[in-house]
């Protein structure tokens, strides 16, 4: 039996319980405090795959496939669904705040923990930026007396400061934020289909039932290769479903929450991504101009008829908005405080202060956020527009990197901590090898894509570097060690 020292990091305290159940501790529970509750992992492991993406972007990959858009979902969400098995069974065994960064750093090697750490950490600060120019659009809309980069600015302090008050404010404001977006999906998905067969009281559609999904080119209009570019426009927006893993690490029962986060991706995808584009769908004929003009879900309200239907979907969006920028500024910075914790970051990231708070590591990543703010205003088509390309594929470097970890990670645990195997990936390790097929060949077709070839090839050229430079510390590590060791040795 594993001693209870062995299993602790060197900042675990006596008579507290160690929750990172491995030996990357001192960059996942070192400092941090049990500050979320269940219901907050609740509504942060519901809320995390629903993006400002889903309602904004969605009515180009309608445009771009057609009804068949829906299979485009579908292949996408199955992608996750294997993914965030694959993390669940990881994360239940060995709750940690670096999450697939750790576990790749114990099962792939120091280089991949590194690499593929501050890959997320930068794709989640580039994320900051846009979606604080997202929000101060909509503000700046409805109040046009203060100009947009002053919303920005406000935006990205108010969210700091919760973060920067407690992980419980933290999980607070999402709790809300989340539980706006999900009741109004949910109202959404039922009145839409009260309305699509005709039993919505005063409806100003039709309810056609199923009919649009066939009646406008057949539900094949751009023939079935239009799929895969459907996948290549939705992909992204599914990116956040792995922030509950991470945020586990700060609650009283992390096994707990990562096993009801795992079990319950299938009906959250089912429900918020199937079901609403299926209502859009169903509602209008893909081929509508107002699904462009408006945006689908705009354009799905206004066919029923529900009055201010653009005025209710910003608040909606600005919800969304503000979630994702409320999770992405967490994410980040606990992602700093992991890799600060096991010495590939400054030390002072994986400090806490006395509310258990990794100060420094919420402002660093906080301030690179604003730099990337400045570079959206000052040099949108330049700067700004490199940052968003070469950030563009690392979701699915991240999902490859997950689904690599876990065919050794198994076998780690089996060995350690067997008993700690409480989730496990289905029809191991076959499927974890599909899922990698699957994964490189949306990589492989990006390539064959105009705007996808800039994002894989920008992307990868980053990913080089940050792999380079944890090699070459690797190398210099070794050095270091090699030379203290050797007097003894003489």
């Amino acid at each position: 039996m594993t001693s209870q020292t062995t299993l602790a990091g060197p900042g675990h305290q006596p008579g507290k319980p160690d929750r990172s159940n491995g030996p990357d501790a001192p960059g996942s529970s070192d400092g941090l405090q049990a500050g979320l509750k269940n219901r907050h992992l609740s509504m942060i492991a519901i809320g995390g795959v629903i993006g400002a993406g889903l309602f904004v972007g969605s009515g180009a990959g309608i445009a771009a496939a057609g009804p068949a858009i829906l299979l485009s979902y579908a292949l996408v969400g199955l992608m996750v669904v294997f993914v965030m098995r694959m993390l669940g069974e990881m994360a239940a065994a060995r709750p940690s705040s670096g999450s697939f960064s750790a576990y790749a750093d114990q099962a792939l090697g120091r280089w991949a923990g590194f690499s593929i750490g501050w890959l997320y950490w930068f794709f989640w600060v580039v994320v900051l930026a846009v979606e604080a120019t997202a929000g101060a659009k909509i503000l700046e809309g409805w109040v046009p007396g203060v100009p947009q980069w002053a919303w920005a600015l406000i935006v990205m302090v108010v969210l700091t400061a919760t973060n920067l008050v407690s992980v419980g404010s933290y999980g607070e404001f999402e709790f809300w934020f989340a539980g706006i977006k999900v009741v109004a999906i949910g109202a959404f998905v039922v009145v839409g289909l009260l309305a699509v067969f005709g039993l919505l009281p005063g409806s100003d559609n039709p309810g056609s039932g199923l009919a649009h999904l066939t009646d406008t080119g057949g539900f094949f209009p751009k023939g079935p290769g239009a799929i895969l570019t459907g996948v290549l426009m939705v992909v992204f927006s599914f990116m956040g479903s792995e922030i509950v893993t991470l945020a586990a690490g700060e609650s009283e029962n992390p096994q707990r929450a990562v096993q009801k986060a795992t079990n319950s991706v299938i009906w959250r995808i089912a429900v918020f991504y199937l079901g609403s584009i299926f209502i859009v769908l169903t509602l209008l004929p893909w081929n509508d101009a107002s699904i462009l003009e408006e945006g689908s879900y705009v354009a799905a309200l206004n066919s029923i008829g529900i009055p201010h239907a653009g005025q209710v979907m910003d608040v909606i969006v600005l919800t969304a908005v503000l979630s994702c920028l409320n999770s992405g500024l967490y994410t980040a910075s606990r992602m700093a405080f992991s890799l600060g914790g096991r010495g590939d970051a400054p030390k002072a990231f994986a400090r806490t202060n006395k509310r258990g708070v990794p100060q420094a590591a919420i402002l660093s990543s906080v301030v690179f956020g604003f730099v990337a703010v400045f570079f959206n205003y000052q040099w949108p088509d330049t700067v700004f527009q490199f940052l968003l390309n070469s950030s563009g594929a690392v979701a699915l470097f991240v999902w490859l990197v997950i689904c690599f970890t876990q065919l050794r990670m198994r076998g780690i645990i089996l060995r350690e901590q067997p008993e700690k195997l409480v989730v496990r990936m289905w029809l191991f390790p076959y499927l974890t090898w599909a899922t990698i097929a699957m994964i490189s060949f949306v990589l492989v077709y990006m390539l064959t894509d105009d705007s996808g070839r800039e994002q894989v090839l920008l992307s990868l050229l980053v990913a080089a570097i940050v792999v380079a430079i944890s090699l070459v510390r690797e190398v210099r590590n070794r050095k270091n060690r090699t030379a203290v060791e050797s007097p003894s040795n003489t």
